[in-house]
């Protein structure tokens, strides 16, 4: 479970950040990448990581500005041509679906794969055995979302040598129980799984923040939040401006961070006004509030680990 940045910078592209794309890679948990906005050139980043498009599962939209969604249907009419015959589901405001029909039919695009649209509002979005995302409204001027994806809890570790002591052999029965399921043996013991699996392992929480300025659903979507990515457009000081432009400073998107009790906290979404070595000044404001803060950079990846 990693987090890959594809663009990290605010409103529009600039020599040293492109705008907002972020991967969420699921590659060992379901083979897949859920992508959260699409700013223009996306699919120009992807060309220089070893992202497949035919991976892209998910495609997660903030909110309607141009800086994150308009590579969106190039991206979808590439992936027709680099191998992608799987569905991806498209998830965003209300006006993403007309976005993307007008898009593609203007331009003639066919998809040789099936896209779902869904636009949403707030609550429960998707929910399967693995994964449950939840979203709700920001502080935004148009409506803007935040993202919380669960993990759910993984079974424990598999006790491979009690079960050998007990007389079980590696194959099948060890896939069952590793699954939770009960085995009734050949001779007649019944092996409740219980007995042979570790603690169960607590699934981690991403929280992806859209554009917003400092508001109440961003702390209860970061809450207990493994990583929370947030927006950080202005430096300390400048938050009359960031309310202006409907914006968050590093300050305020660290005391977001405390206050829902993150693990940790990466900023994105930086001005262009700030330059290479401003960005650890920027850090180095959130850090006065929220210690273990670091600063995006475009093909930043960050490693989300067990607790």
């Amino acid at each position: 479970m990693d987090i890959f940045f594809l663009g990290t910078g605010a409103g529009m592209p600039a020599k040293l950040r492109n705008v907002t794309s972020i991967a969420l890679k699921l590659l060992e948990e379901r083979g897949a990448i859920w992508l959260f906005d699409a700013g223009e050139a996306t699919q120009h980043q992807i060309l220089h990581t070893s992202i497949k498009p035919r991976r892209i599962e998910k495609i997660f939209i903030t909110h309607l500005h141009g800086d994150h969604i308009y590579g969106l249907p190039g991206l979808l009419s590439s992936r027709s041509f680099q191998g992608g015959d799987t569905e991806v589901t498209v998830y965003g405001p209300k006006g993403i679906k007309e976005f993307l029909q007008v898009s593609l039919s203007i331009s003639q695009t066919y998809l040789k794969y099936p896209l779902t649209i869904v636009e949403i509002g707030e609550g429960v979005i998707f929910e399967d055995e693995q994964f449950l995302v939840v979203a709700k409204t920001l502080d935004h001027g148009i409506t803007s979302f935040g993202y919380r994806v669960v993990e759910k809890d993984r079974p424990g570790t598999l006790l491979a040598d009690k079960l050998m002591e007990a007389g079980v052999q590696p194959g099948p029965i060890f896939r069952k129980i590793k699954n939770g399921e009960t085995v009734t043996l050949e001779d007649g013991r019944v092996i409740e799984p219980g007995e042979f699996l570790g603690p169960a392992q607590k699934g981690r929480i991403v929280t992806i923040l859209g554009d917003t300025r400092f508001c109440e659903n961003a702390v209860l979507l970061a809450k207990d939040a493994d990583l929370l990515i947030h927006e950080a457009t202005f430096s300390k000081g400048e938050e009359k401006l960031a309310s202006d432009y409907f914006h968050s400073t590093t300050h305020q998107a660290a005391e977001i961070a405390i206050t829902a009790g993150c693990k940790q906290l990466c900023l994105t979404h930086i001005s262009s006004r700030y330059d290479r070595a401003a960005w650890l000044e920027l850090a180095a404001e959130a850090q006065e509030i929220f210690e273990n803060t670091e600063i995006a950079e475009d093909f930043k990846e960050i490693t989300i680990t067990y607790r």
